[in-house]
């Protein structure tokens, strides 16, 4: 699984990549845009991108998922825009946040929304891979608590 955001949505990406990651998924999250690409265009068909972008229409991002699709991969994308160039290219769209009255609040309006997305996709795989997400949680947890005092 490749997951690919850039500016404000590569911490949501960022994220994204840790909670699959603890539910025993490879993931591989480029902060570098050409190495998602890259990654992107190495994926087996089946694979999944998952592609994050406020506007949806963020470059990087969207050429990303691009090279994902010619590999034969799925793409979700998450946006706050359901026409965009994102969903446009995406197998699969989810649509969170949108724009607000208040110039500049939509970007912290649509992390928060994307988040909330995020765990809900990451609840959702848990539920759907119960054993080998209850192993690998086990092991987050003890890699965690070895950072602990």
């Amino acid at each position: 699984m490749v997951v690919a955001a850039a500016g404000l949505s590569a911490a949501v990406a960022a994220d994204a990549a840790y909670r699959l990651r603890a539910l025993g998924c490879v993931v591989d999250a480029p902060a570098d845009a050409l190495t998602a690409q890259l990654s992107a265009a190495q994926l087996p068909p089946g694979a999944v991108c998952l592609a994050i972008s406020h506007t949806g229409a963020t470059r990087s991002t969207v050429d990303t998922a691009r090279r994902a699709r010619l590999a034969g991969a799925e793409v979700i994308g998450l946006t706050s825009y359901a026409q965009s160039p994102l969903s446009e290219t995406s197998t699969h769209t989810l649509v969170a946040g949108g724009q607000d009255l208040v110039f500049g609040l939509e970007t912290t309006a649509s992390r928060i929304a994307h988040l909330v997305t995020v765990d809900a996709l990451a609840q959702t795989l848990l539920s759907l891979r119960t054993t080998t997400a209850e192993r690998t949680l086990h092991l987050s947890a003890d890699v965690t608590a070895d950072h602990s005092y």
